[in-house]
């Protein structure tokens, strides 16, 4: 069974997952630049070419996205589950700060509390309790 991993592309990975990272208990376990990259350019030596955030047993990727801004679609949310409300609504709040609550956290029919909001990056999340 493969294991499925997102990987973000950021404006600004570096923020991007220091703020992931604080609002979901998780660590950045590895940083690689355009610096490290043979014949790299120095203009972009400084940029995330692959950043590596473990939360709990999962693994995000993440890497700055280059010239073009990051414009995301709201075709995909990523979902986290947790064992207790404390801990979902702790996550939920920190990452709402700046961005858009698009369901509240509440407890809900099926006996998990759910709620959805989009970051501040634009990244849209599902955060639940197990039922």
């Amino acid at each position: 069974m493969p294991k499925l991993s997102p990987y973000i592309f950021s404006d600004n990975a570096r923020e991007q997952a220091a703020l992931y990272a604080d609002a979901l208990g998780g660590e950045v376990v590895d940083i690689r630049t355009f610096a490290d990259m043979p014949g790299a350019n120095e203009a972009e030596k400084d940029r995330v070419m692959h950043l590596v955030l473990k939360v709990g047993d999962a693994t995000i990727y993440m890497a700055d996205n280059g010239e073009k801004a990051v414009h995301r679609g709201h075709g995909l949310d990523l979902t986290l589950e947790f064992k207790t409300e404390e801990e979902a609504r702790s996550a939920f709040e920190k990452l709402a700060q700046g961005g858009r609550v698009v369901m509240p956290l509440e407890q809900m029919f099926w006996g998990a509390v759910f709620g959805r909001l989009e970051d501040s990056y634009g990244v849209r999340w599902q955060i639940s309790t197990e039922a």
